[in-house]
């Protein structure tokens, strides 16, 4: 699933981070903007999934109780 758009241009974004995570970060040299993208991104990602389930949950349990009750059209081939 794609999250967003890499290709986007960055913008500037003030933050308050806590002194003391910051002030390690920068000892092990860690890039604070990739960081906070990627754990940023992966956030976006799971409500993107969250709303998604939500949208499509009624079909989904439709999907699921037509499965039940009638099998996959093709179960007499499977080998498992």
């Amino acid at each position: 699933m794609k999250v967003y758009d890499i290709k986007a241009p960055k913008k500037a974004a003030n933050l308050s981070l806590n002194s003391d995570l910051l002030a390690q970060a920068k000892a092990f040299n860690i890039n604070i903007s990739a960081t906070v993208e990627k754990s940023l991104a992966e956030e976006v990602r799971k409500h993107k999934e969250a709303a998604w389930l939500k949208e499509n949950k009624k079909a989904i349990e439709e999907y699921n109780q037509r499965i039940e009750q009638h099998g996959l059209c093709l179960d007499k081939y499977r080998a498992f």
